[in-house]
């Protein structure tokens, strides 16, 4: 197994996470989403290119290779195991575990990893819906659509919640929106204007960006 800093596993999640979403991660995204200098990003990359981890494009973003996915996934199981033996056993709320299992995914190792996802049942996904890795690096994205997809008077079921960030985890949190929740889309404003969805009797109004982040099933194809 590769050892690489934690500087290096944070950065390949990102553009796994990022590459997952876009099929791409550009620079602009890496400097925003990890908060550093645009020349940081920029010599991180040229050092994890050297090493056979990413490929980039200039003007186009930067994509894993199989030795960096291969470790990106590592990372990524770790993180989602620990978000489970947070929410699942520490009773550790929903929208804080993402926060805390950031620090724990450069901590613990694979088998530790393995021995939480063994107490845990073998877990399929996060707390969020986001499939966890299994051991030898597979992983299986289901054929969910985004909330911007779903037509009015179309229902469904919430899978995943794709970007976990904690104020977003919370406001969904407050309003319901979890996976296996059942919703119905009830109005979708023009000019991409806010989508109006029901869950148990009670309508909210989600802007489209936050629409595009909840990814779910129509109840038929379910």
């Amino acid at each position: 197994m590769e050892s690489v800093s934690h500087v290096v596993e944070e950065y390949l999640e990102m553009i796994y996470k990022l590459q997952e979403r876009s099929g791409v991660a550009r620079t602009s995204d890496l400097v925003k989403l990890l908060n550093v200098a645009p020349g940081t990003v920029t010599n991180t990359i040229e050092r994890l290119e050297k090493e056979s981890l990413v490929l980039h494009e200039p003007y186009r973003g930067v994509k894993l290779t199989e030795k960096g996915r291969r470790i990106a996934l590592r990372v990524v199981r770790r993180h989602r195991l620990s978000e489970r033996l947070l929410t699942d056993i520490l009773k550790v709320e929903w929208e804080n575990a993402h926060t805390i299992a950031c620090r724990l995914e450069h901590v613990i190792t694979d088998e530790v990893a393995k021995k939480i996802e063994k107490v845990l049942g073998h877990p399929r996904t996060c707390p969020h819906g986001n499939p966890i890795p299994t051991e030898c690096g597979g992983i299986i994205e289901g054929n969910s659509l985004p909330l911007t997809e779903f037509e009015v008077g179309e229902r469904g079921v919430i899978i995943k919640i794709v970007e976990e960030e904690p104020e977003l985890l919370n406001y969904l949190n407050r309003m319901g929106l979890k996976p296996d929740v059942i919703f119905e889309v009830v109005e979708k404003a023009p000019f991409e204007g806010p989508i109006t969805i029901r869950i148990n009797g009670k309508t909210h109004a989600l802007s489209r960006n936050v629409a595009s982040l909840i990814r779910g099933w129509r109840v038929s194809e379910k």
